[in-house]
């Protein structure tokens, strides 16, 4: 049971090593998608008070139809 236990701290062991060897670009491309996502959402922001301002105006009713 002994050998089977070291067996598994040293699995456990080597995939801390890997997953902590690996963190630094972990962390660099989750603070990109970070950036990228802000980026979209501030476009987003942006979009939709372009377009309200022409949805805003008023119609002007045609000659015929005030005539009525």
């Amino acid at each position: 049971m002994g050998f089977f236990a070291f067996l598994l701290l040293a699995v456990i062991a080597y995939l801390i090593w890997r997953i902590s060897d690996q963190l630094p670009d972990i962390l660099f491309r989750l603070s990109e998608i970070q950036k990228d996502i802000a980026e979209i959402n501030r476009r987003g922001a942006v979009q939709p008070t372009e377009e309200k301002k022409p949805a805003s105006r008023q119609r002007k009713k045609p000659a015929a139809e005030s005539d009525g």
